[in-house]
């Protein structure tokens, strides 16, 4: 790979990731409109890294508290919000941690295609903006119950359905069971630290047992790339979110849907 082409690809990485959008919808363009090539397994892991460092550090405050929060009273009969909050970050991960070992093999040979991403990105982009025009919408992360995270956990085992969009169907989910838009766009962030941690170490082991060679200036560029711009992602998403809400996210989708669909189909 190039230079422009890492960068484009770490950005399209470290932007997806955590918008609403779709990663896989937008990972695919590059080589079908320019003819790139796979970017390759090591910088898979690369951007991987970039993304986790990015939402460890943006929420590294809150990461901090759920741990001491879970370490102190997380096995007492009243364990304090924190504690609470973390065994659901936790026990929320289950399902898609399940669902990717069991279904992942399958997916990739049946579901991988244009079409299905297309589709995806259009269903599940309304359904986001069903949830965002939800009334009512005035939870807190406080007030989240088992049932809810579990919920929300489910949910985001659809998210291996390629078009889908993790971070975009946990916020759906979170909407529709009546969460603040920050305060589902805040689950959904903690929801990927330990995915995203999960997929980067599978990845890194089976780099590990791979022979080809290793451009280290484009993993180092990769992981910066995706860092910075993830993190810039994740600072204005949440700064802006209850102003302009889940619409422009919407049509977006709704828009690369119908491109995917006319031109590569």
């Amino acid at each position: 790979m190039d230079l422009i082409e890492i960068i484009v690809l770490a950005l399209l990485q470290g932007l997806t990731e955590f918008l609403p959008i779709s990663s896989s919808a937008h990972l695919i363009l590059p080589s079908e409109l320019l003819g790139w090539q796979d970017q390759g397994l090591a910088f898979d892991v690369a951007v991987h890294v970039g993304t986790l460092l990015a939402v460890i550090l943006y929420f590294r405050a809150d990461i901090l508290k759920l741990i001491r929060g879970w370490v102190t009273t997380g096995f007492s009969r009243q364990p304090s919000a924190d504690a609470r909050l973390a065994w659901y970050v936790g026990l929320a991960t289950i399902p898609a941690g399940l669902a990717g070992l069991l279904l992942d093999g399958w997916i990739e040979d049946n579901l991988r295609s244009v079409n299905v991403i297309a589709w995806a990105t259009i269903g599940f982009g309304i359904l986001l903006g069903l949830a965002d025009r939800r009334k009512g919408g005035q939870l807190t992360l406080v007030r989240m119950t088992l049932t809810m995270a579990l919920i929300i956990g489910i949910a985001q085992a659809l998210a291996l359905i390629p078009g889908t969009s993790r971070s975009g169907i946990t916020m759906t989910a979170a909407l529709f069971l009546g969460l603040q838009r920050v305060d589902a766009a805040r689950f959904s962030f903690l929801l990927s630290v330990p995915l995203i941690l999960a997929a980067g170490g599978l990845k890194t082991l089976e780099l590990m047992d791979s022979v080809l060679p290793v451009d280290w200036s484009a993993i180092v560029i990769g992981i910066a790339v995706s860092a910075v711009s993830a993190w810039l992602c994740i600072y204005y998403f949440l700064a802006f979110i209850n102003r302009i809400g889940m619409l422009p996210f919407v049509i977006y989708r709704l828009i690369l849907g119908v491109v995917l669909l006319a031109f590569f189909v």
